[in-house]
């Protein structure tokens, strides 16, 4: 579903609406494949999963359609988006009550960090597609995460794994200077 709202009023401050989608990482590009893709879930789990290609196919699938804010100052609006809702991958693993956050563990060494609570959101996905077409992997393809609530460097590209933690534990981002919590909303670009 289409938010109706004005454009105007779902731009988040010091944000700038754009029409393409700006390719943004490290440098690196892993060059996954459908067949080497795997997500692991560990930590403080009750039982440690792993994921491949066929597995997330055969979860329930959604649609979700969101607008994509980068700490860069730009967003997207109206982004359709198909995947596995986060919750449904994380009930796999029957998180134990310890575990209170996430460090999301990408194919090109890089990783960032969310109180799990954000990945229970109703349009948090595991995603494989964007506008009607398997992610690129210049996008994070085959598999990234989708956190439309936050700035998107919380959006792990080339998603490998979620480990559950019982302590914050900040990722490659965050620990150079950028914001813990991301809300596009609050203009938590960097930290204090």
């Amino acid at each position: 579903m289409t938010d109706s709202r004005p454009s105007h009023l779902r731009i988040p401050p010091g944000q700038h609406q754009v029409q393409d989608f700006p390719v943004l990482d490290l440098g690196i590009r892993p060059g996954l494949t459908h067949d080497d893709w795997r997500l692991r879930l560990f930590g403080e789990v009750a039982q440690e999963v792993v994921l491949d290609w066929g597995q997330l196919l055969t979860l329930p699938q959604t649609k979700v359609v969101i607008d994509f804010h980068c700490v860069t100052t730009w967003t997207r609006l109206d982004m359709a988006w198909e995947g596995v809702l986060a919750r449904d991958v994380i009930a796999l693993a029957s998180p134990t009550p310890a575990a209170r956050h996430v460090v999301l563990h990408s194919a090109d060494g890089y990783t960032t960090n969310l109180p799990l609570a954000a990945l229970l959101d109703d349009d948090v996905l595991v995603a494989h597609s964007v506008e009607d077409a398997p992610l690129s992997d210049d996008h994070g393809g085959p598999v990234r995460l989708l956190v439309p609530k936050r700035y998107g460097w919380k959006s792990a590209k080339w998603l490998t794994g979620i480990e559950f933690t019982r302590d914050d534990h900040p990722g490659y981002w965050e620990v150079r200077g950028y914001h813990n919590e991301a809300d596009p909303w609050k203009e938590e670009r960097y930290g204090d």
